[in-house]
């Protein structure tokens, strides 16, 4: 996660009460962020909660039904135009021509964006070296691994120079490796450039691993927004687990705690922990006193994946601090 801090920097994107809808099915309902500078700001949510919808209306693809947005200090509904000049976006199918080579496609958007030739030129051949394409800069992007082409997608993004990225879901399909390698590029672009970055995601991992802020949308509503460690904080459900050797050290060890889960065919147990070294060490201290030494332990707390689930509804097993 980057660790960049964002405390009182003036903010990028804006909404206030956003709401879309086709025909009679709300898409958004009143979705209020404040994105500052210079951060990474990732919104998780399952197919359909409003993820791209949301990217559509700040990019200035679609135009929101109620409420504001704003984009680098421009109202999206009135000042597209001016919205444009300051963004970049990367959708979620790479927008890149396979006819033409990673050069020539830098160079087209190049030329979309009115930069002179020469200035064109030397943006396209930065590009391709930072995103490492120079040594097939001249072959037809369709020869291209997926991972290759999604580097060239963000690359053709940048051309423009943008203050502020929209990444949809930029590395859907691609394998581990190319996936960690997007980070990469991803953190670089705002420790070096002090870009500010909108990324909508379905791999928690990427989120926990990026954002500097986090916002879970379902059913066109904001749910929760917060640090990582904030999100994961609203969530019980963490526990010590305990394996014996012998089902008296479990009987043992299970008769000094009151709220537990026992597995006697496993021969294992279940504490709640808050995930603290203090809890841990006064747990073992307690099993050492009642002679039931355990052969194995894990610690497990909540995760991204845990909160995700429990806030969009799709574990109601979880129990939510609000």
């Amino acid at each position: 996660m980057s660790v960049m801090s964002t405390t009182c920097k003036p903010a990028a994107i804006t909404t206030a009460g956003l709401t879309k809808s086709y025909g009679d099915k709300p898409v958004l309902e009143g979705l209020d962020l404040t994105i500052p500078e210079g951060s990474v700001y990732a919104l998780l949510g399952p197919n359909g909660a409003g993820k791209t919808t949301t990217v559509e209306i700040l990019t200035t693809l679609i135009d929101g039904d109620g409420g504001t947005a704003t984009v680098g200090g421009h109202d999206v509904a009135r000042g597209g135009a001016a919205v444009r000049d300051l963004i970049g976006l990367t959708g979620q199918f790479a927008a890149v021509d396979g006819l033409l080579s990673a050069a020539e496609n830098l160079q087209l958007m190049a030329d979309l964006c009115h930069l002179p030739k020469a200035e064109g030129r030397r943006r396209a051949a930065r590009l391709l070296e930072r995103f490492e394409l120079t040594e097939a800069a001249g072959k037809p992007s369709s020869a291209y691994s997926g991972g290759m082409r999604r580097k060239l997608d963000l690359a053709m993004s940048l051309i423009g120079d943008p203050r502020i990225i929209f990444l949809d879901e930029p590395t859907t399909g691609l394998d581990p490796r190319s996936r960690r390698t997007m980070w990469e590029i991803i953190r670089s672009l705002v420790a070096d450039e002090g870009v500010t970055i909108f990324l909508t995601t379905q791999y928690l991992e990427e989120a926990d691993q990026l954002a500097d802020r986090i916002g879970v949308l379902h059913e066109g509503r904001l749910v929760a927004e917060g640090t990582s460690d904030e999100l994961k904080a609203m969530i019980h459900g963490g526990h010590i687990s305990l394996r014996f050797n012998s089902t008296a050290e479990l009987q043992r060890a299970a008769a000094q705690f009151a709220s537990i889960t026992r597995d006697d065919e496993e021969l294992t147990l279940q504490i709640p922990s808050d995930g603290t070294v203090a809890t841990l060490r006064a747990v073992l201290d307690v099993l050492d006193a009642a002679g039931a030494t355990p052969a194995s332990l894990s610690l497990h707390t909540p995760d991204l994946d845990d909160v995700f689930l429990a806030l969009t509804g799709a574990d109601k097993k979880q129990e939510i601090t609000r």
